[in-house]
């Protein structure tokens, strides 16, 4: 179908940088600032400009500007389109049949810096098109591949293969930031001890504290962050662990991969089934039939209570029964034994060497059998059967790593200064976890009455049985 020409002399400009490793844009400046001069030249009127910063075409990912001209060629609204290459316009044979479909019928004109102009009206001018296209694709898949096997040398080799700035390392990907690196080690404890990611990510901003891109921490970066492989000193590759790196590790191998099995535990996404609100709700039993107690208020201006989940054995004030464990808690942690009872980690009885053992092991196995598969020395079905076992015993070593490093809950509190300052200053996920690492809390039957003193509070019907 054909459609009224458009004015030749109304013009766009589209620019477009695949990577823009200056920031700020200055390369689509460049390119704009030489599409204008060459506008002036012919004596065309510039109407709009279109930019799509830090896009590549040959990604296939969405290009808003792009899309956008496209949209008002189709309108007519532009009778030429200037670019710096014909490249920058597009890099995909289905995104230049696209673009012909669109000016062809409607005469646009494609004027360019670098490669002249593209008469699309004409047998001849879309077959130049179409061959700079392919060039152009070419061009950057032999790119693409060029890149793929340079980062499959470094990782070869240990080395850090690129890409923005990782969290606790320098561009360089290798040199340590020791302050960052201290924010790793320090929320890996924290999670290990009980604390949840959003606190941890609401704490790093109280202190002024900011990712590698100098945004604020939220939940999902921060949890990224503490997953990647990179924090133990291992190679990530294609989505896989590729062995050791040159770099040494924020933390150790057992604690990264006890790290990853917490953050990765279903129960810790939160839900409306699993999100505790009051510190002793599914901890605290009942001491007649052994069920958890729940937390419930009759509504507004009414108390909040605890009581048998099944039951209802019992029923106490939550608020004085919360109080009355805490204060357990700190008066066990401030006795003379209490740094002898409680040691800041455990391995849980697991031999960390031979399961570390194992996975180097299990490691060099695979590289060795890829390597004898693709000289021929072995056929696939070799491959397949001794593949088989090694995988089996990585992924053994793996579990013993995951489960090898237990944080105590509530090393900090023995080491703080103001023992009850810092338990409050603790979110609700780590003080839980504190409570039932240290303690067993029974809840019986409250005598009724006052007790002597005045109160009505009955500590007797609270038995608190000690884990260490």
């Amino acid at each position: 179908m054909r459609h009224d020409p458009a004015d030749p002399q109304l013009a766009c400009i589209y620019c477009r940088m695949s990577e823009d490793r200056e920031g700020g844009g200055l390369g689509v400046d460049r390119q704009r600032e030489d599409c204008e001069q060459l506008a002036t030249q012919m004596g065309l009127t510039v109407v709009r400009v279109y930019t799509d910063n830090d896009l590549s075409a040959y990604s296939g990912k969405p290009r808003p500007g792009y899309q956008q001209m496209l949209d008002d060629l189709r309108a007519g609204t532009y009778g030429t389109v200037i670019a710096w290459h014909t490249d920058r316009l597009h890099r995909s044979p289905r995104e230049l049949e696209e673009y012909i479909d669109v000016c062809e019928p409607r005469s646009v004109q494609t004027r360019t810096v670098k490669a002249g102009a593209l008469d699309l009206t004409t047998a001849t001018g879309r077959m130049i098109a179409r061959q700079l296209g392919v060039q152009a694709r070419y061009e950057v898949e032999r790119m693409v591949e060029r890149q793929r096997r340079a980062r499959d040398q470094k990782v070869e080799r240990g080395e850090y293969s690129g890409g923005p700035r990782p969290y606790g390392w320098e561009k360089d990907g290798v040199t340590a930031i020791p302050a960052e690196i201290e924010v790793i080690r320090e929320a890996a404890d924290a999670v290990l001890a009980g604390a949840s990611i959003r606190a941890l990510a609401a704490d790093l901003n109280r202190r002024g504290l900011r990712t590698s891109a100098g945004g604020e921490w939220d939940g999902g970066n921060l949890s990224r962050m503490l997953r990647r492989s990179r924090n133990a000193g291992i190679l990530q590759h294609r989505g896989e662990e590729a062995g050791q790196a040159q770099w040494k590790g924020a933390i150790d191998e057992p604690t990264w991969r006890s790290l990853r099995a917490v953050l990765d535990d279903p129960s810790r996404i939160p839900t409306r089934s699993n999100v505790r609100r009051y510190l002793g709700s599914g901890l605290y039993l009942c001491g007649v039939c052994g069920e958890t107690l729940t937390s419930f208020s009759k509504g507004t201006g009414h108390p909040a209570k605890y009581k048998c989940r099944k039951n209802s054995c019992v029923l106490r004030d939550l608020v004085l029964l919360d109080k009355w464990v805490v204060w357990n808690l700190t008066r066990r942690l401030k006795e003379p034994d209490a740094s002898e009872l409680f040691t800041h980690a455990e391995d849980g009885g697991a031999d960390l060497e031979e399961a570390q053992a194992a996975l180097k092991w299990a490691r060099e196995s695979l590289d060795e059998l890829a390597r004898a598969f693709g000289a021929g020395e072995i056929d696939m079905q070799e491959w397949r059967i001794a593949r088989e076992g090694a995988r089996t015993k990585k992924a053994e070593a793996e579990a013993v790593l995951s489960s090898a490093v237990r944080v105590n809950p509530v090393a900090d509190l023995l080491s703080a200064e103001d023992m009850d300052a810092t338990w409050s200053g603790w979110d609700l996920a780590r003080q839980r976890a504190a409570i039932d690492w240290a303690m067993t809390v029974r809840v019986l039957p409250a005598k009724i009455g006052r007790r002597p003193g005045g109160s009505y509070w009955d500590p007797d019907a609270v038995k608190i049985e000690w884990k260490k």
